[in-house]
């Protein structure tokens, strides 16, 4: 590895080989330091990276490629024969175009940049989630991240155009397409989109961009029953005639936490109820659109839906609201927990729910779970305490969580994606056929496996 290492030296100069620090970096979003990679590169462009990876697929030389690290399943875990291919040195915004509403990006930039930027421009950018400040757009791609709004705009494969990619043997291949509508031929970019490195490293992206929305109104409300919040997410999106953006529930055992400290205050609403939920609506009528969410709360407080609300009157207590939905790093005192990422059809949740739990307290009846989520799209994050941090006991916690989504046709991943966490779960998600296809497309794209080999499948 030493000869490869003097030639990429030779490449990117001696900015772009880091050797020092690399073993305490952090590869995951809670700080797991599993980097024990010889070195990280750091190209700056396109070309530097297919320079490399040119010389990595002659030599057989295994990479994982590192973005912002904010993931869940231990997809940027480098072992001590493989590179770490960092992209913190490709960070440009290379261009905002208005009149199309997109913007032209390196895969390192972050996901809080992006946002800002487009705001700059009076346009908006629909991805969000609580890791923004240190989240890449790569990675966010690489992962189709999901996050706050993806009921009303959908996830991040919504929100690319176009794409660039190295591939494993470091062809360059560049669709930057800036259109809506482009049905040339197989749209190659969703093959990458979400295949979590394994088929290509994503070095630039296409986004698309929206209007900025000028009103948004913010609202904190309790409920009483499980069954409630499906009705209420109905009667909002009808009430508010597609302005819903954001519904976003949490369990009282993640409320209860999330919200000490709020605001160095009172929390919004005390922690007596059994569910949250944050509503939130944009619209383009600063007048109308408050009223109208008002009655559309009232209207489902009449009909016994919430039991209890409180409205943001400014931009400081909707952020701090939504301080309480990310405040996961909350739950560190409940360390070592896993926390999980599961999809399922909103009708089949609370049954899920119950044998979930049924299946949690046989294994431990005092292990603190804690649930919130993004119910608008199907999606739960599950946060539970291992109690005594064995694999047995990580394996029976894993299977009480998991087994019971196969038969409700949910899913292992709704947004964090595979890695090696999930990999021996892939099954009860996907057929046998869906499977063998993947590893098809695996060996086509990498048929010596040196794109973060082992992740995924």
């Amino acid at each position: 590895m030493l000869h490869i290492l003097d030639k990429i030296l030779a490449l990117l100069g001696p900015k772009g080989v880091l050797v020092e620090g690399r073993s305490t970096r952090a590869t995951d979003g809670w700080g797991a330091q599993e980097c024990l990679a010889p070195a990280i590169i750091r190209p700056t462009n396109t070309k530097e990276l297919s320079e490399v990876m040119k010389l990595c697929y002659a030599q057989g030389q295994k990479v994982v490629t590192h973005g912002g690290c904010t993931n869940m399943t231990r997809g940027c875990t480098t072992g001590e024969n493989e590179l770490a291919i960092s992209m913190e040195r490709m960070t440009a915004i290379e261009s905002v175009d208005i009149t199309n509403r997109t913007m032209t990006v390196q895969a390192g930039v972050s996901l809080q940049t992006v946002q800002e930027t487009a705001e700059t421009n009076d346009l908006f950018f629909a991805l969000d989630l609580g890791a923004r400040g240190t989240a890449t757009i790569g990675g966010n791609i690489a992962t189709n991240a999901g996050g706050n709004q993806v009921i009303r705009y959908g996830m991040a494969r919504e929100q690319v155009l176009g794409l660039e990619v190295v591939l494993a043997d470091g062809r360059i291949l560049s669709s930057m397409n800036q259109m809506l509508k482009n049905n040339a031929g197989y749209d190659l970019k969703h093959l990458f989109i979400g295949s979590e490195g394994t088929l290509g490293i994503i070095t630039r992206a296409v986004l698309r961009l929206r209007p900025e929305m000028p009103s948004c109104t913010t609202a904190l409300v309790a409920t009483d029953k499980f069954s409630h919040m499906p009705r209420l997410l109905n009667h909002m999106e009808q009430a508010l005639g597609g302005k819903l953006s954001a519904f976003e529930t949490l369990w009282k055992s993640y409320y209860s936490i999330a919200s000490r400290g709020y605001n160095q205050g009172q929390p919004p609403l005390n922690d007596q109820y059994p569910f949250y939920i944050l509503i939130e609506s944009s619209g383009a009528n600063t007048e109308s659109d408050k009223p109208q969410f008002l009655e559309a709360l009232e209207s489902a407080l009449s009909q016994g839906l919430i039991v209890d609300a409180v409205l943001a009157e400014s931009g400081p207590q909707q952020q701090a609201m939504w301080a309480i939905r990310d405040n996961i790093p909350a739950l560190d005192t409940y360390q070592p927990l896993v926390l999980f990422d599961i999809s399922l059809p909103i009708s089949e949740m609370e049954a899920y729910l119950d044998d979930m739990h049924r299946n949690l307290a046989t294994i431990d009846d005092k292990l603190f779970v804690a649930t919130l989520g993004h119910l608008g799209d199907g999606n739960l994050h599950v946060a539970v305490e291992l109690g005594n941090d064995t694999k047995n006991r990580k394996l029976a916690i894993e299977e009480a969580i998991y087994l019971p989504l196969q038969q409700r046709q949910g899913s292992i991943s709704g947004e964090h994606g595979i890695g090696l966490e999930k990999k021996p779960y892939l099954h009860l998600s996907r057929s046998e056929n869906e499977i063998e296809v993947m590893k098809q497309l695996k060996t086509l794209f990498d048929p010596t496996c040196i794109l973060n080999c082992g992740k995924v499948i």
